[in-house]
């Protein structure tokens, strides 16, 4: 099954991976994404009945399996790592990494990457580390930039020890989750593609637990704990709530949880948003008058729409680290292609993404028997953020954060992974299409000059309902005589 895997993940990232992708860049994506939505949806739930919490009633997860089978033989075996290529030597503690199942149905697997502490591994407690995103690899970010047990030297081939490495202190498993991040992955079929979310990462998660526990049974009872940052500050409760509600539902301890620890955790969209740009106005970033700007258009409450959008992004912030607006920045040499921190900050490279991109597509990581991906092909781009797209305030991100919210408003629902069929004839039909004109009319576009005398309109048209393509074109009128007139479209 594995040499017949989609690449849908792998193109995303083809088509949009940019030099400056980071794990902030993806997590600002991804609000900006939710701003859009939330205008969206705002005028048909404000009449509508009130959302009931997902998270509040246990039994909601009594059809969470609560045993797995005993792994063949040889299993854990199997995923141990004798040396990762380029590591230093003398490295005095054991590391494994593979996939689990987590649902047959519909193949979903996890890829984990585990380090056991140096010492007295079986006196230590076990951590499962969660990056955020929503998107972000904890093997690309967490294990070989933040808190793993070694760095990627500028070289891209060889390894240094970490001497802040938490293995250091516990056992650590570094999880690609949700399915379709990192070496994770999924089958291209309706239920992985229209069912993601919060709750199914959770649940995911839960089922990894149970059945690694298995292939690593002296870790089950051992004090367990959760550890994220960014969105991780979802997908960190939410496990434990997960976790707590099985454990009392079924009366016995599947995950001794302990705790939950997250850094710099995304909990709630509005109270992020103010702070973050509050922040870099008290900090000099945006200046008064932007920030004046973005008080008139903005209350940092579901009442927020389109205007408090543009105002919020309008100011120019410059290039700069969004954690640390004094860090260092990584410059390229276009010539040369060597990265180059922009200054010196003991004990930090804001280039080290670009290493760990360069070691993990080399060769002999990726197809050497005894690595960390072991036998399995993928399509040779590192997946630290999938579709990890830069976040900027420019006039050219804003127009194109304006095209992405037509899907929400046009006909059908739009995939771009999806693999194309045949086209079949006698399943061809036209379906209604009535009002669907009115709502792709673009009234203007953002920045767009006065007097503007030609009507415009965009959206999607859906090509294949069973399978969810769809084609996104855009059409302008002649600015006179429009009906008698030649248009022109394109579509992308």
């Amino acid at each position: 099954m594995r040499n017949t895997i989609t690449f849908f993940i792998s193109l995303l990232l083809c088509a949009s991976l940019t030099a400056d992708a980071s794990q902030e860049d993806q997590l600002m994506r991804f609000i900006e994404s939710k701003a859009i939505k939330r205008q969206s949806a705002r005028a048909t739930s404000a009449n509508g009945p009130e959302e009931t919490d997902p998270w509040a009633d246990p039994g909601s997860f009594s059809h969470l399996p609560t045993k797995c089978p005993i792994p063949p033989a040889g299993t854990k075996a199997a995923d141990k790592i004798m040396a990762l290529p380029g590591q230093p030597p003398r490295v005095n503690f054991d590391q494994y990494s593979g996939y689990v199942m987590v649902s047959e149905e519909h193949f979903r697997e996890l890829f984990y990457y585990f380090v056991e502490a140096p010492y007295e591994p079986a006196s230590k407690p076990l951590i499962l580390w969660l990056n955020g995103g929503p998107g972000c690899s904890s093997l690309g970010y967490g294990a070989m930039t933040e808190l793993g047990p070694f760095r990627v030297n500028p070289d891209g081939k060889t390894l240094s020890r970490n001497k802040h490495a938490w293995n250091n202190l516990a056992n650590v498993i570094f999880l690609e989750s949700p399915a379709g991040v990192g070496f994770s992955y999924a089958s291209n079929d309706k239920n992985n593609n229209n069912n993601v979310g919060d709750r199914r990462t959770a649940e995911d998660t839960f089922v990894f637990l149970l059945k690694w526990l298995e292939r690593f049974p002296e870790y089950k009872g051992r004090d367990f704990y959760i550890a994220g940052e960014s969105y991780g500050g979802h997908y960190v409760p939410q496990l434990a709530t997960v976790i707590k509600f099985m454990n009392e539902l079924h009366g016995t301890t599947f995950m001794n949880l302990r705790g939950i620890f997250v850094g710099n955790p995304y909990l709630d969209d509005y109270k992020n948003e103010k702070g973050n740009l509050e922040f870099l106005w008290s900090h000099g970033v945006i200046s008064d008058q932007g920030w004046a700007g973005i008080l008139d258009n903005c209350t940092f409450s579901p009442s927020d729409d389109w205007q408090c959008f543009v105002a919020s992004r309008r100011p120019q912030r410059g290039d700069l680290d969004p954690y640390n607006i004094y860090a260092p920045l990584c410059l390229h040499a276009p010539h040369t292609g060597i990265y180059y921190s922009s200054s010196y900050l003991a004990g930090y490279d804001p280039c080290a993404p670009h290493y760990v991109n360069t070691y993990l597509n080399n060769l002999e990581v990726l197809n050497s028997s005894e690595n960390i991906m072991r036998n399995t092909p993928f399509c040779f781009f590192l997946l630290i953020c999938v579709a990890a797209w830069h976040a900027d305030a420019s006039q050219q991100a804003q127009l194109r954060e304006f095209i992405l919210s037509r899907r929400s408003s046009s006909n059908g629902i739009f995939f771009p992974w999806v693999a194309t069929n045949s086209l079949r004839a006698e399943s061809f039909s036209v379906t209604d299409q009535t009002g669907l004109k009115d709502v792709d009319k673009i009234a203007a576009l953002p920045g767009q000059p006065n007097g503007v005398s030609f009507s415009q309109y965009s959206g999607y048209v859906t090509v294949d309902e069973n399978n969810g393509r769809a084609l996104f074109y855009y059409l302008v009128e002649a600015a006179t005589d429009p009906p008698g007139g030649k248009a022109t479209s394109g579509v992308a």
